[in-house]
Order: C-alpha cells, then sequence, then structure tokens
C-alpha cells in the first residue's frame, strides 16, 4: 500500500473542487473586465456631458423674467392671439402665480397656432387636454409648442406643475372660433372670452 503524503497541499483534489491559481486566474480577469466597463462608462459621461454643454439644444431661447413685462415679445401689448404673414397664428401668454396672462384667447379653426409661453416666477406647466400641447414653463426660458384645432370649441388649460398654494385654480381658456368670426376680432377681443 503506497503512504499518504502528510501535506495536504500536494494531495490530489476531490473531484468538483477547482484548484486556487485557476480561481485567482479567473477572479483577476473578472476584476479587469468589470475595470474596463467602468472607465468606458465613465469616459461615455464625461464626454456626452462635454458635447452637451459646448451644443445646448437648438431650440433653447432665454429672456429675462424680471423685465420681460416691460418691451420686447411679452410685452402687455403683444401678448394674446397674432396672425402672422403666413396665415398662422402665434399666441404668447406668460405664465405667473395663479394666472396666465392673458385669462383667455381665441384661435381661428383650422389654422396653424404656435404657443409662445415665458413664466415670469417659478415653474408652471401647460397643457391643452384632448391636444399634442404639453410643456414646462420655466422662467428665463421661452417654450414653444405647436398645434391646429380641427374643430370650434373651448379648451381649458390647467397649470399641472405645482407652483404654490393656488395652483388649483390656475386656469385659463382657449376659444376656437371659425375663421370668418375671428376675422372681425380685434387684436384686444382676441384676448377676452365674454364670461370667463
Amino acid at each position: 500500500m503506497a503512504e499518504q503524503p502528510t501535506n495536504p497541499t500536494l494531495s490530489p483534489l476531490a473531484d468538483g473542487i477547482v484548484p486556487q491559481e485557476v480561481v485567482a486566474r479567473t477572479e483577476k480577469r473578472w476584476l479587469t473586465a468589470m475595470t474596463v466597463v467602468l472607465i468606458l462608462m465613465l469616459v461615455i459621461v464625461v464626454i456626452t456631458s462635454t458635447v452637451g454643454a459646448l451644443h445646448p439644444a437648438s431650440n433653447v431661447e432665454v429672456i429675462q423674467p424680471l423685465t420681460l413685462h416691460l418691451g420686447g415679445e411679452f410685452a402687455e401689448s403683444n401678448l394674446g392671439t397674432a396672425i402672422e404673414p403666413d396665415g398662422s397664428a402665434t399666441v404668447r401668454l406668460i405664465a405667473e402665480q395663479y394666472d396666465f396672462v392673458p385669462h383667455c384667447v381665441q384661435v381661428p379653426v383650422q389654422t396653424p397656432v404656435r404657443f409662445r409661453l415665458t413664466s415670469a416666477d417659478v415653474v408652471h406647466g401647460f397643457l391643452l387636454p384632448n391636444t399634442n400641447v404639453n410643456t414646462m414653463v420655466v422662467p428665463g426660458f421661452v417654450a414653444e409648442v405647436r398645434t391646429q384645432f380641427k374643430h370650434v370649441g373651448e379648451y381649458n388649460m390647467p397649470c399641472h406643475e405645482f407652483c404654490g398654494l393656488g395652483h388649483h385654480g390656475m386656469w385659463t381658456h382657449v376659444i376656437v372660433v371659425d375663421r370668418g368670426t375671428f376675422a372681425g376680432l380685434g387684436p384686444l377681443e382676441r384676448t377676452r372670452c365674454a364670461g370667463k
């Protein structure tokens, strides 16, 4: 009968037990792979944040919220609905706690409508239910959304971003009228809706 070695590390391994060198080599490979993946992810984050900072979105328009009432596009005399040379309508609104100014606007039916909005104080939301119009209105920036109304009617526009204690009452209205009726409205009449 052969003599068994007294040193257990020199004895043959039982079935299913992996040698220490193989385990160490495998763990080293996994550690290297995870380090490479982590470095790759870090490089991607740095590159995308740098490129994004160098090239902001093309539709970013900034505005000074403290002086927007004093002149320019959002002066009081420019608010409401205006017809552009191409026949489309542009509606300019200011969101402020706790109302949209003007509170009600009228637009023509079956006409491209561009809503341009800004905020004088905090973040507000602009939503026209059952349309494609839904945006955030952020102080210091101009938000723009486009739509076209297919039917005459009234749309209630809630602010859907919590803007303070009076948020629940922040509603405005869009009245869609036929083109003939709209053509007969003056600039001030386009920002007033009877009973609203």
